[in-house]
């Protein structure tokens, strides 16, 4: 994991800097998101970055968790959400698998271009189910990269092998619908902007709290 780290506290400058390269998509993702929150959620985000869809996401909640890997992108989000004067959200350094998280605590739980990026998509995608309450959502954007072009693939891994990209899962749809399944999820809504990405909507069984 320091390995990770260390990656993303590198990246985090120019992450940072990068704009939103589809905007159109990038808002109707945060629409259809909206469609499940309610002013009393409380939303765990992962895998946050620099913060912009925590921040985005704030005025429609009660509380937002948003946590990073890496020290410099929460060092950067915290002032961002300062600039913004958005006062509820609480920014923590460390992953699923490493916070001190409330059981069964959450309605939301947003892992946005984050799972491909994990090591063990199954056993993340069982820690979100557990931290959800029952009728909880989880909301995930994740980049399919077994759909995308065996050329591509092959510089990914010559990138990594030269320590310039981050462990990367080669997801592809059926695979992930499966491991979500595998959870206990039901998918309630699913949304391809191009081939080699999804963003999909799935729920907890049970009962809204």
């Amino acid at each position: 994991m320091k390995n990770a780290r260390d990656f993303w506290n590198k990246s985090a400058p120019r992450y940072a800097r990068s704009p939103i390269k589809d905007e159109k998509t990038y808002q109707q993702k945060l629409a259809i998101t909206r469609e499940y929150l309610r002013p009393d959620s409380d939303v765990l985000e992962f895998g946050c970055g620099t913060g912009g869809t925590a921040i985005a996401h704030a005025p429609y909640v009660r509380s937002i968790v948003a946590t990073d890997i890496s020290d410099r992108m929460l060092e950067i989000a915290r002032g961002k959400a300062d600039q913004a004067g958005v006062g509820n959200i609480a920014f923590r350094q460390g992953t699923l698998d490493t916070l001190d998280l409330p059981a069964g605590h959450f309605d939301a739980v947003l892992g946005l271009n984050v799972l491909h990026l994990i090591e063990d998509v199954d056993a993340a995608v069982a820690r979100v189910s557990d931290l959800l309450k029952p009728g909880g959502v989880f909301v995930s954007s994740t980049s399919l990269v077994g759909e995308i072009s065996f050329l591509w693939r092959w510089l990914i891994a010559a990138m990594q092998a030269l320590g310039l990209a981050p462990h990367v899962s080669r997801l592809d749809r059926q695979g992930l619908l499966s491991i979500l399944a595998g959870a206990g999820f039901a998918v309630d809504h699913t949304w391809q902007p191009t081939r080699e990405s999804i963003f999909i909507v799935a729920r907890k069984p049970g009962p809204p709290a």
